[in-house]
Protein backbone atom coordinates (compact mmCIF):
# COMPACT_ATOMS: atom_id res chain seq x y z
CA UNK A 1 0.00 0.00 0.00
CA UNK A 2 1.43 3.40 -0.92
CA UNK A 3 1.20 6.70 0.97
CA UNK A 4 -1.65 8.07 -1.14
CA UNK A 5 -3.76 4.94 -0.51
CA UNK A 6 -3.07 5.11 3.23
CA UNK A 7 -4.17 8.74 3.45
CA UNK A 8 -7.25 8.06 1.30
CA UNK A 9 -8.13 5.07 3.51
CA UNK A 10 -7.72 7.22 6.63
CA UNK A 11 -10.01 9.88 5.16
CA UNK A 12 -12.65 7.27 4.28
CA UNK A 13 -12.55 5.69 7.74
CA UNK A 14 -12.66 9.08 9.51
CA UNK A 15 -15.62 10.17 7.37
CA UNK A 16 -17.41 6.94 8.26
CA UNK A 17 -16.80 7.59 11.97
CA UNK A 18 -18.10 11.14 11.60
CA UNK A 19 -21.25 9.86 9.89
CA UNK A 20 -21.77 7.25 12.61
CA UNK A 21 -21.58 9.91 15.33
CA UNK A 22 -23.92 12.19 13.36
CA UNK A 23 -26.45 9.35 12.94
CA UNK A 24 -26.22 8.38 16.61
CA UNK A 25 -26.87 11.94 17.75
CA UNK A 26 -29.80 12.23 15.33
CA UNK A 27 -31.59 9.42 17.15
CA UNK A 28 -31.43 11.30 20.46
CA UNK A 29 -34.67 12.76 21.67
CA UNK A 30 -34.84 16.55 21.84
CA UNK A 31 -38.41 17.08 23.02
CA UNK A 32 -39.97 17.27 19.58
CA UNK A 33 -41.03 14.46 17.31
CA UNK A 34 -38.54 13.24 14.71
CA UNK A 35 -38.73 9.99 12.76
CA UNK A 36 -34.96 9.54 13.06
CA UNK A 37 -35.33 8.95 16.80
CA UNK A 38 -36.99 5.60 15.99
CA UNK A 39 -34.23 4.44 13.61
CA UNK A 40 -32.68 2.01 16.07
CA UNK A 41 -35.93 0.21 16.91
CA UNK A 42 -36.41 -3.24 15.38
CA UNK A 43 -39.68 -5.18 15.31
CA UNK A 44 -39.88 -8.97 15.24
CA UNK A 45 -41.68 -9.31 11.89
CA UNK A 46 -42.32 -13.00 11.13
CA UNK A 47 -39.12 -13.99 12.93
CA UNK A 48 -36.94 -11.30 11.34
CA UNK A 49 -35.79 -8.17 13.21
CA UNK A 50 -37.10 -5.44 10.89
CA UNK A 51 -36.65 -1.64 11.20
CA UNK A 52 -39.82 0.09 12.37
CA UNK A 53 -40.02 2.21 9.21
CA UNK A 54 -40.26 -0.99 7.10
CA UNK A 55 -43.39 -2.38 8.76
CA UNK A 56 -45.67 0.61 8.23
CA UNK A 57 -46.12 4.31 7.55
CA UNK A 58 -44.46 6.60 10.09
CA UNK A 59 -45.70 10.19 10.26
CA UNK A 60 -45.26 13.28 12.42
CA UNK A 61 -48.70 14.96 12.46
CA UNK A 62 -47.55 17.51 15.05
CA UNK A 63 -44.32 18.30 16.96
CA UNK A 64 -45.30 16.16 19.95
CA UNK A 65 -46.64 13.05 18.19
CA UNK A 66 -45.43 10.27 15.90
CA UNK A 67 -47.88 7.80 14.37
CA UNK A 68 -47.22 4.34 12.99
CA UNK A 69 -49.79 2.71 10.74
CA UNK A 70 -48.56 -0.84 10.04
CA UNK A 71 -49.30 -2.42 6.68
CA UNK A 72 -49.98 -5.70 8.48
CA UNK A 73 -52.26 -5.23 11.53
CA UNK A 74 -50.79 -8.35 13.18
CA UNK A 75 -47.57 -6.41 13.85
CA UNK A 76 -49.29 -3.78 16.04
CA UNK A 77 -48.63 -5.53 19.36
CA UNK A 78 -45.00 -6.40 18.60
CA UNK A 79 -44.28 -2.87 17.31
CA UNK A 80 -45.79 -1.38 20.45
CA UNK A 81 -43.71 -3.75 22.59
CA UNK A 82 -40.51 -2.88 20.68
CA UNK A 83 -41.11 0.85 21.16
CA UNK A 84 -41.70 0.37 24.90
CA UNK A 85 -38.56 -1.77 25.20
CA UNK A 86 -36.37 0.89 23.56
CA UNK A 87 -34.39 3.22 25.82
CA UNK A 88 -36.30 6.26 24.52
CA UNK A 89 -38.79 6.40 27.44
CA UNK A 90 -41.75 6.47 25.05
CA UNK A 91 -45.24 5.22 25.89
CA UNK A 92 -47.01 4.20 22.65
CA UNK A 93 -50.81 3.88 22.50
CA UNK A 94 -52.38 1.26 20.27
CA UNK A 95 -55.97 1.78 19.06
CA UNK A 96 -56.13 -1.40 16.93
CA UNK A 97 -55.26 0.32 13.65
CA UNK A 98 -52.69 2.93 14.53
CA UNK A 99 -49.97 3.37 17.14
CA UNK A 100 -49.69 6.88 18.54
CA UNK A 101 -46.35 7.73 20.12
CA UNK A 102 -46.60 10.94 22.16
CA UNK A 103 -43.27 12.69 22.67
CA UNK A 104 -43.23 14.11 26.20
CA UNK A 105 -41.40 17.34 26.89
CA UNK A 106 -38.02 16.88 28.47
CA UNK A 107 -37.29 17.75 32.09
CA UNK A 108 -34.13 19.66 32.98
CA UNK A 109 -32.67 16.50 34.53
CA UNK A 110 -33.43 14.43 31.41
CA UNK A 111 -31.87 17.12 29.20
CA UNK A 112 -28.65 17.00 31.23
CA UNK A 113 -28.61 13.19 30.99
CA UNK A 114 -29.03 13.42 27.21
CA UNK A 115 -26.18 15.93 26.98
CA UNK A 116 -23.94 13.54 28.97
CA UNK A 117 -24.92 10.72 26.62
CA UNK A 118 -24.13 12.95 23.62
CA UNK A 119 -20.71 13.76 25.08
CA UNK A 120 -20.05 10.04 25.57
CA UNK A 121 -20.99 9.25 21.95
CA UNK A 122 -18.83 12.08 20.65
CA UNK A 123 -15.87 10.99 22.79
CA UNK A 124 -16.17 7.48 21.34
CA UNK A 125 -16.08 9.06 17.88
CA UNK A 126 -12.97 11.08 18.75
CA UNK A 127 -11.26 7.93 20.03
CA UNK A 128 -12.17 6.07 16.82
CA UNK A 129 -10.69 8.88 14.73
CA UNK A 130 -7.49 8.89 16.80
CA UNK A 131 -7.30 5.10 16.40
CA UNK A 132 -7.43 5.52 12.62
CA UNK A 133 -4.60 8.05 12.88
CA UNK A 134 -2.56 5.65 15.03
CA UNK A 135 -3.09 2.76 12.59
CA UNK A 136 -2.02 4.84 9.60
CA UNK A 137 0.98 6.30 11.45
CA UNK A 138 2.15 2.82 12.42
CA UNK A 139 1.79 1.68 8.81
CA UNK A 140 3.79 4.71 7.62
CA UNK A 141 6.55 4.02 10.13
CA UNK A 142 6.68 0.41 8.93
CA UNK A 143 6.96 1.57 5.31
CA UNK A 144 9.76 3.94 6.36
CA UNK A 145 11.54 1.14 8.23
CA UNK A 146 11.27 -1.14 5.17
CA UNK A 147 12.72 1.72 3.04
CA UNK A 148 9.58 1.75 0.87
CA UNK A 149 9.19 5.52 1.34
CA UNK A 150 11.58 8.37 2.11
CA UNK A 151 11.71 10.32 5.37
CA UNK A 152 10.22 13.33 3.61
CA UNK A 153 7.30 11.26 2.31
CA UNK A 154 6.69 9.86 5.77
CA UNK A 155 6.82 13.32 7.41
CA UNK A 156 4.50 14.77 4.78
CA UNK A 157 2.03 11.87 5.16
CA UNK A 158 2.11 12.11 8.98
CA UNK A 159 1.29 15.82 8.68
CA UNK A 160 -1.57 15.07 6.28
CA UNK A 161 -3.03 12.45 8.61
CA UNK A 162 -2.74 14.82 11.58
CA UNK A 163 -4.57 17.56 9.63
CA UNK A 164 -7.32 15.08 8.72
CA UNK A 165 -7.58 14.06 12.37
CA UNK A 166 -7.82 17.66 13.54
CA UNK A 167 -10.46 18.50 10.90
CA UNK A 168 -12.63 15.50 11.80
CA UNK A 169 -12.38 16.09 15.55
CA UNK A 170 -13.37 19.72 14.95
CA UNK A 171 -16.38 18.61 12.86
CA UNK A 172 -17.45 16.22 15.62
CA UNK A 173 -17.15 19.05 18.17
CA UNK A 174 -19.36 21.28 15.98
CA UNK A 175 -21.98 18.52 15.71
CA UNK A 176 -21.91 18.14 19.50
CA UNK A 177 -22.27 21.89 20.05
CA UNK A 178 -25.37 22.01 17.80
CA UNK A 179 -26.92 18.92 19.41
CA UNK A 180 -26.24 20.27 22.90
CA UNK A 181 -27.97 23.56 22.03
CA UNK A 182 -30.89 21.64 20.50
CA UNK A 183 -31.27 19.44 23.61
CA UNK A 184 -31.05 22.32 26.11
CA UNK A 185 -33.48 24.49 24.13
CA UNK A 186 -36.78 24.71 26.02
Amino acid sequence: MNVKDLVADALKRMDATLETVRRELLTMRTGRASLSMLDGIRVDYYGTPTPLNQVGNLQVPDPTLITLQPWDPTVLATAEKAIRASDLDLNPQNDGKLIRIPIPSLTEERRKTLVKHAHKSVEEGRVAIRNVRRDVNEHLKKLMKDHSISEDDEKHALDQVQKLTDQHVEKINEILKKKEAEIMEV
